[in-house]
């Protein structure tokens, strides 16, 4: 056996490995952030984004909630996500919990823009960076939706 065929099965091999837990391992990931990052939003001052999450709420929702509930209700938001990609569990309602949640960390772009870019429209502030990194929480979670008609698909029938 030649270098390059000990290469072409070690790298098939990876590449099955890949192909069999790649969904598992950005669903449990996603999960991850989303239940690390809602539990700190329990603790005042320990999420650097609780203000501009607040500012950002309040904006949206003209004022009608306290500081208080927009955060521990965006804390439990966030936590049920996670649990629910953690524990595969409710994954079409998380996903849906997830979208929305992200369509609303965009928010501050336009509500926003001076806390969002140090200059418009190419360079992010540290909030505007920890907005933008989400495209790749989209993006997985994409493939983890995408992935459920696929399971659904290739399951064997029940007798």
């Amino acid at each position: 056996m030649n270098d390059n065929s000990k290469f072409t099965k070690a790298h098939d091999k990876i590449i099955e490995w890949m192909a069999g837990n790649g969904i598992k391992l950005i669903r449990m990931s996603i999960g991850l952030v989303f239940f690390w990052f809602g539990a700190l939003k329990f603790f005042e001052g320990m999420s650097p984004a609780q203000t501009l999450a607040i500012e950002t709420i309040n904006t949206m929702t003209f004022g009608i909630f306290s500081d208080r509930t927009i955060i521990i209700g965006l804390a439990a938001w966030e936590v049920l996500i996670g649990i629910g990609l953690l524990l595969n569990i409710f994954i079409k309602q998380t996903l849906t919990l997830l979208f929305l949640q992200m369509a609303g960390t965009f928010m501050p772009i336009f509500l926003f823009p001076g806390e969002v870019f140090n200059i418009f429209p190419y360079s992010l502030t540290m909030e505007g960076q920890y907005i933008v990194k989400n495209i790749v929480i989209i993006s997985g979670a994409i493939v983890i939706g995408g992935s459920l008609k696929t399971l659904s698909v290739n399951k064997e029938p029940k007798e």
